[in-house]
């Protein structure tokens, strides 16, 4: 039908707006919070994209879910407004008539968001744990900042590093201060200038310029010196850390097979993502009503309030879960039996009212 289609276009022009706003949002947030790390050494520079774009991916079943329930809500209101909703009860239409367009907007976003929450966000969580560890391995010099002093760790060593400015064009840094602990003496080098070099076999090091090196301890018989012209620091690449991924990291059928109340939540959280969206979307058909006596917003603050409330209830069970207290087939009824059991009363309240102004309209 006209309207069928009408309606789908509108649903998903409007689920696109609103899930790039929602995804500009979260991308400005995330990289604020990864820049803040890079500035503080804590994170490599170059790393910041791939970790950004990992993080976005983790995200995705949320916005999407978020977008769809907004698109519907929105959609469905303007219908209300703009006195379409009034032209299709006239017709003899009730409200269950929107179900179909809806559902047809519906199935391919829950379908999405369960291959994303089962699937890709495990996956996307796995290789930023992998990615970050391999950045902290080989390219920790890529996370020395300007005016901040850098802890290195090789083979029990610890190595103190220390720029006052880098150029990153020519890898080029001034006043240059390096402490560290060699043969059980300790050892502290200053320079003027120096750059950062890689050679042909993926060796890095840190070439000094008009420097001093000081080694043992001062007062004492063994403390001396040496000024120098130009000498060689190598930076070696720590090994891999094979740590466990973590459970956000672990797959679904890793999950299912460990089967620990921790397993159990983390999957818990998994399968409400899509079963959320699906409730979600329908739950906007009656809640899109408009009363002009309480304003064209109202229904987008409920909306926020049951968004709310829905998403802390869902933490909450998962938590529970975690503890041991419920199983996951109860934290399911609970909080998702819950939600449907909201969403066919808002339909009974809905369609009784359409019924009692029918049946006004037929005695007089």
């Amino acid at each position: 039908m006209i309207f069928q289609r009408a309606l789908l276009r509108e649903l998903a022009a409007t689920g696109a707006s609103l899930f790039t706003v929602l995804l500009g949002i979260l991308f400005t947030q995330q990289l604020i919070r990864l820049l803040g790390a890079a500035a503080r050494g804590t994170l490599a520079a170059e790393g910041v994209v791939a970790i950004l774009g990992f993080k976005a991916l983790y995200y995705l079943p949320v916005l999407i879910t978020l977008s769809a329930f907004l698109a519907v809500l929105l959609a469905l209101s303007r219908a209300h407004r703009d006195s379409e909703m009034i032209v299709w009860f006239t017709a003899g239409q009730s409200l269950t008539a929107w179900l179909r367009p809806v559902t047809i907007f519906a199935v391919p976003v829950v379908l999405v968001v369960g291959l994303l929450s089962v699937a890709l966000s495990p996956w996307a969580t796995q290789k930023s744990e992998e990615y970050q560890r391999l950045l902290e391995s080989r390219e920790e010099l890529a996370a020395i900042s300007p005016g901040l002093f850098k802890e290195i760790k090789r083979d029990h060593r610890l190595l103190v590093l220390f720029v006052e400015s880098f150029n990153a064009l020519d890898s080029s840094i001034n006043n240059f201060f390096a402490q560290a602990v060699e043969d059980d003496q300790l050892v502290t080098m200053v320079a003027q200038s120096g750059a950062l070099e890689t050679r042909a076999n993926g060796e890095r090091f840190i070439i000094l310029k008009n420097g001093r090196r000081y080694e043992g301890t001062p007062g004492t018989a063994g403390y001396r010196y040496v000024d120098f012209e130009v000498h060689g620091l190598r930076i070696d690449a720590a090994e891999i850390q094979p740590l466990p991924p973590s459970l956000k990291a672990v797959d679904t059928l890793g999950l299912l097979k460990r089967g620990g109340n921790t397993e159990i939540a983390e999957l818990f959280w998994r399968v409400s993502l899509p079963l959320a969206a699906l409730i979600l979307i329908f739950l906007a058909i009656p809640l899109s009503r408009v009363d002009p006596r309480v304003g064209r917003s109202f229904n987008l603050i409920v909306a926020g309030l049951i968004w709310a409330i829905y998403s802390s209830c869902t933490s909450i069970a998962q938590s529970l879960i975690a503890q041991g207290n419920i199983n996951l087939w109860t934290g399911i009824i609970l909080i998702h039996g819950a939600t449907i059991v909201l969403v066919l009363v808002l339909f009974y309240r809905h369609l009784s009212i359409f019924k009692l102004l029918g049946s006004l309209k037929v005695r007089a």
